[in-house]
């Protein structure tokens, strides 16, 4: 069921004026809205203005004494089935982190109990400081579901990360949300780079973070899918409600995988799995005594292709890491494979890819293909998650009904 009551909490900034236009697409989407403002918000945008566009009064302070027991935010935070906190200043994600409740909105935020939405706007430096992306990624381990921001032409005469994203966008994310539900579907996912041993103090392994997969895994769990997540060894803290099983070679990941694959309804192969192993594993440091040495490989297992022909194989993404010619071999893998859908992306060229917080992708399935331009990793894991249940709905309806 679509939400239809949305607490809409306006922060301070410049994009305080594009919620007076998501406020009127919400309401042409049919929701009853009800807006409160921080005080620095109100300096860009006035109080009057989301009135006469949500047809109810504004909230502004904590103590309201025309509410019962002056707790207005407790009727506020009962009354809604999605906070939506846009534009969200720098200012007030960092007391939602941290748990601090002095005004009317950081009050709200602790005593909501629906899903809280939180659309970041603000200097791009700002954006980019890591105390700033501790604290969404604290948030995110509490749930909050962050749309954005987007990168182009600030206020300011910067550019950067930090605008929020456009109105029609946020809409649509929050009301997609229930379109693309996945109560009940169980999402297998792989994630991180593996580790081939040469000796007890070396390996083989590659710059893969994990943060693809492990964003994956976090939009999949916000979509109300059970997540079980098969990492290999990554620097990244575990996803909240995800059955979490850490692995450390290409053997280990896919006995994992393949013990239990045909009990899901997707897997999602984001993990950059080591093609080739050593043909032996030495007992002792290897010293060095020649110029030039050889080292035997092997070949690993292949993950992707081997859950692909499982009789009752789930819907299977795999992914591709290409330096060129990129959708050839993408889509020679796609149909080698037989996927269902493959995501790729350019590694070592351009920003984005192994190790960065942001990338650009290019997926393509049977008869069709989908850019997704460069982005937030995060941002990127839910814009990938709608487009595989498009396509897994269109595959087979009664799956995702």
């Amino acid at each position: 069921m679509i939400t239809t009551r949305i607490l809409l909490a306006v922060c301070g900034g410049i994009a305080a004026y594009k919620s007076a236009e998501l406020v009127r697409l919400l309401r042409k989407k049919n929701c009853q809205v009800r807006v409160i403002m921080t005080t620095a918000a109100q300096q860009f945008v006035t109080p009057l203005t989301f009135q006469a566009l949500s047809g109810n009064p504004v909230h502004t302070e904590l103590f309201d004494a025309e509410q019962e027991q002056a707790m207005g935010h407790i009727h506020l935070a009962r009354w809604a089935d999605l906070l939506l906190i846009a534009p969200a200043s720098a200012n007030t994600l960092a007391k939602m982190a941290h748990g601090l409740a002095d005004d009317l909105l950081s009050t709200l935020y602790l005593a909501a109990e629906c899903p809280v939405f939180v659309a970041p706007a603000m200097n791009q430096a700002m954006w980019n400081k890591t105390v700033t992306q501790d604290n969404l990624a604290r948030l995110q381990q509490h749930g909050v579901k962050v749309i954005g921001p987007a990168c182009g032409d600030q206020a300011c005469g910067e550019q950067g990360f930090g605008r929020m994203l456009e109105p029609a966008q946020i809409c649509e994310q929050i009301l997609g949300a229930n379109k693309l539900a996945l109560q009940g579907i169980k999402i297998l996912i792989s994630a991180g780079p593996t580790r081939e041993p040469l000796d007890p103090v070396r390996y083989i392994t590659n710059r893969s973070s994990g943060k693809m997969g492990y964003a994956l895994a976090e939009a999949a769990v916000a979509a109300g899918a059970e997540v079980t997540l098969i990492s290999g060894p990554v620097n990244l803290p575990s996803p909240m409600s995800v059955n979490l099983l850490k692995v450390e070679t290409a053997q280990q990941m896919f006995d994992a995988v393949i013990s239990q694959a045909d009990n899901f309804a997707i897997y999602i192969g984001a993990a950059a799995v080591a093609d080739y192993r050593p043909a032996e594993i030495q007992n002792h440091k290897i010293k060095k005594q020649h110029d030039d040495g050889v080292i035997a490989l092997e070949k690993n297992p292949d993950i992707i292709a081997t859950v692909a022909s499982l009789p009752n194989k789930p819907f299977v993404v795999g992914f591709a890491a290409e330096t060129d010619d990129l959708e050839n071999y993408a889509t020679t893998k796609l149909r080698s494979k037989n996927l269902d859908m493959i995501a790729a992306n350019w590694v070592g060229q351009t920003e984005g890819g192994f190790d960065s917080d942001r990338n650009a992708l290019q997926v393509y399935w049977s008869g069709g293909s989908q850019h997704l331009a460069m982005t937030d990793k995060k941002q990127l894991a839910q814009q990938l998650l709608s487009l595989i249940i498009e396509r897994m709905h269109e595959k087979n309806p009664a799956q995702t009904a």
